[in-house]
């Protein structure tokens, strides 16, 4: 049988408890054998003119997400897209999974806010041929697809989510007033920030 394994990619600066809470989720209603955590080097869409800010480094960035998901067995820190150079693009880590692993099934997690802008991303043609979407909704919260995305067959399943709705900049904003932000990040990701106090000196951050 087919390894299915869930691929949830993202700047994660910082991961927080609703990425978590989605990636046990996908575990649950996928039945996935295994969900990789991809944190992205050079993300594109963050490094397009007018996109802000600079990321944490990728050493705190993967850091983080390694705390976060220790004690999960399915979960696992995969560094492809930080090793690899230049920018990240999903189909690059698609094909290289493949190559590798050409009779897995993946399953790519991913935001309303994603899917309704995938047609953007780097040869998404292709991309939507060898992945199938989770796509992450709120109670209530519709999926839409974009008009070319709508044109384009694809597999796409609903991921039911709890009504978590954190975010990385909030946690930035609040780590850099000195706030407590364990609720949103859990006990050893807050530590790991004010040790090394990566938000203390943050303006206004573009949202991830």
């Amino acid at each position: 049988m087919a390894l299915k394994t869930g691929l949830f990619g993202g700047s994660f600066d910082p991961v927080h408890l609703a990425h978590l809470s989605l990636a046990r989720c996908a575990l649950e209603q996928l039945g996935l054998d295994q969900l990789l955590w991809l944190p992205a080097g050079r993300p594109w869409q963050k490094l397009q003119p007018g996109s802000g800010r600079g990321l944490a480094s990728p050493e705190h960035r993967r850091a983080m997400v390694a705390l976060m998901v220790a004690g999960e067995p399915r979960f696992a820190v995969d560094d492809s897209e930080l090793e690899r150079d230049g920018a990240s693009y999903t189909i690059d880590t698609v094909r290289a999974r493949l190559a590798q692993r050409p009779d897995e099934q993946l399953f790519l997690l991913i935001g309303q806010d994603q899917y309704a802008r995938l047609h953007t991303w780097r040869e998404w043609r292709e991309l939507l041929g060898l992945v199938t979407l989770a796509v992450a909704a709120r109670d209530g919260q519709a999926i839409q697809a974009s008009a070319e995305l709508q044109g384009q067959p694809h597999r796409m399943l609903r991921l039911a989510m709890p009504a978590l709705a954190y975010s990385s900049t909030q946690v930035r904003d609040m780590a850099s007033r000195g706030e407590d932000i364990r609720p949103m990040v859990g006990e050893a990701v807050a530590g790991y920030i004010a040790l090394h106090r990566l938000y203390e000196a943050a303006a206004q951050r573009s949202e991830n």
